[in-house]
């Protein structure tokens, strides 16, 4: 989604920051195609209707707006899913090159957690802040203060401040304002006092609005180029949209359990993917129906008994195992079991992955697409990467699911292929390989391991940036990579983990995730010829919905995929 984002909020929320919302909309609408888009509003506001007045957009405020106020103040996180996802909804269906989202208005109901609120709102929708601070009844030292509290805010939720403006700013006030604000890193505009609350309002406080920024200034301000912030519910919703784009059709062998029919219902009901099951339709559908679901009907089925599949299944196993003693009726065995059947599904390309293993274990999962699907040309091995969703970014950490003990070797191929991973993901890769010890700081049979798969990596991928051995503090913090491997450019800026052991990284990624809250998405399984992932046998619905989401996404990329 490249959408140039701008997300104007304010301490006060009203005439203000309505002046400073619509001329930012007014001039983004003079270079590109603008859209309003408001996370959350009290019923009866009616400036949202304003905005796309100025705009010239002909639709209603209810579709350009996600939820409530009193709905945030229920359940922020369930608010802040609504408002990402309602937003990617929102930007796929409209299609606009600039959106100007507004923050909370002016309330009766003090909510301390408002500003917090609109800060992630920001961080979710990937925009740039501009902030409107009112000095009324604000001299230059509490102005100062106050942006102050916001800069900090901004940073500890990832967002960019662009600007600000001081609005109701009287003339008598301009320049201590300007003073008290003149080093704050961002540009700084003063706006007088004006009603913005009528289309005719907006009309008449535009000219005054554009004299005190001027229509270059303010673009400028907007469309700089930033490191924008990836929250788990930006990723998460991004996801699936780049799952829609192209569709893919994804195997679900496990067409009973209760989770995954829950998944492929949410999936089906907004066109993500084309849900293909395993088992007969009958008793399938069945079994959503009692569950509710009504969307399920649209996905397609495969019987395990259908001779016109079984008939090619058999002879393509038998091809591929015969070295290993497969025969017909060994195969016809074989293909009883859901897993077997659906990696055949994938192998003779009637569909583009498989996803499994909510019920079954990793191995029932992987060992068909060993046997079958196989290793992609150059993979040495097939590794599990998780796709740590944190609260500013997403990290990938790797072999979390499948080789115990790999040699060097197999570490430096795990590393290429997370690295590929993360490509695969928007995420410009930086390899951390780790270790107890930072560039030599340690010694032993472990640490000449990690040496040796660094050096391979170097050679095999000469323009990956890697850094190894190193500690995962030294890897992760700019302030301890400082001390610890001065003066090298990949130290402290890791986005790739590369585990030495699976021991090592199976705790790694649980550690992270239970103890920090983050998203793992995954395992994803690295090295297949065609995508195959696994899921916890604890998956939940929304690891299940955001694994299928990321298969049909990696489908995506794979040359052998029925879309291309």
């Amino acid at each position: 989604m490249s959408v140039i984002s701008v997300f104007v909020a304010s301490p006060e929320g009203g005439n203000g920051r309505n002046v400073v919302a619509n001329g930012i909309a007014a001039v983004l609408a003079t270079a590109y195609k603008t859209l309003i888009y408001r996370p959350a509003t009290d019923p009866g506001e009616r400036f949202t209707s304003v905005l796309l007045n100025t705009v010239g957009s002909a639709i209603s405020a209810k579709q350009a707006t996600a939820t409530s106020t009193a709905a945030v103040r229920a359940d922020q996180t369930l608010a802040r899913g609504d408002v990402a996802r309602g937003y990617h909804t929102f930007c796929d269906a409209t299609q606009p090159e600039a959106c100007v989202l507004v923050g909370r208005d002016a309330s009766p109901v003090a909510d301390p957690e408002a500003a917090v609120m609109d800060a992630r709102f920001a961080a979710d929708t990937q925009s740039v802040v501009m902030l409107a601070v009112c000095t009324l009844n604000r001299d230059a030292v509490q102005l100062r203060a106050t942006v102050n509290a916001y800069q900090a805010l901004y940073r500890r939720a990832g967002v960019h401040l662009a600007g600000v403006f001081v609005t109701g700013c009287e003339p008598a006030k301009e320049a201590s304002s300007e003073e008290a604000l003149q080093d704050i890193g961002v540009p700084v505009w003063t706006i007088p006092p004006m009603d913005c609350q009528t289309s005719q309002e907006a009309a008449d406080s535009l000219p005054v609005f554009l004299s005190k920024a001027p229509t270059r200034d303010v673009l400028t301000a907007c469309t700089k180029k930033r490191d924008l912030p990836v929250t788990p519910f930006f990723f998460q919703n991004d996801l699936i949209a780049r799952a829609r784009r192209q569709h893919r059709t994804i195997v679900i062998p496990e067409s009973l359990e209760p989770r995954m029919l829950r998944a492929c219902d949410y999936l089906i009901e907004r066109d993500v993917a084309d849900i293909l099951f395993v088992g007969e339709r009958e008793q399938i559908l069945a079994a959503g129906s009692e569950l509710g679901l009504e969307h399920l009907e649209m996905a397609k089925f495969d019987s395990l008994d259908d001779e016109r599949l079984l008939v090619p299944m058999v002879n393509e196993l038998v091809r591929l195992r015969a070295k290993k003693g497969m025969t017909p009726e060994k195969a016809r065995a074989a293909l009883k079991d859901p897993t077997y059947f659906g990696t055949m599904l994938v192998q003779l390309d009637l569909a583009d992955g498989l996803v499994s293993g909510s019920v079954n274990s990793t191995a029932n999962t992987v060992r068909p697409a060993l046997q079958v699907i196989k290793t992609a040309p150059g993979a040495s091995i097939v590794s599990g990467a998780f796709l740590m969703c944190l609260p500013t970014h997403v990290a990938v950490f790797a072999d979390c699911a499948i080789t115990p003990n790999p040699t060097a070797e197999q570490l430096a191929d795990i590393a290429i292929q997370s690295a590929q991973t993360a490509r695969s993901f928007g995420i410009d890769p930086r390899v951390g390989m780790l270790s107890y010890s930072t560039l030599g700081s340690g010694q032993g049979p472990d640490v000449e391991l990690v040496e040796e798969a660094t050096r391979l990596v170097g050679e095999k991928a000469p323009d990956l940036q890697v850094v190894g051995p190193i500690q995962f503090d030294a890897a992760w913090s700019p302030e301890v990579a400082a001390t610890k491997a001065k003066g090298n450019p990949v130290a402290g800026h890791v986005n790739v983990f590369v585990f030495p052991n699976l021991s090592a990284g199976n705790i790694g990624y649980k550690a992270v995730q239970r103890s920090s809250g983050a998203v793992a998405i995954g395992p994803v399984l690295q090295g297949l010829r065609r995508p195959v992932n696994d899921l916890s046998r604890g998956a939940t619905v929304p690891d299940i919905i955001n694994t299928i989401a990321l298969t049909a996404v990696v489908a995506q990329d794979n040359p052998h995929s029925l879309g291309e």
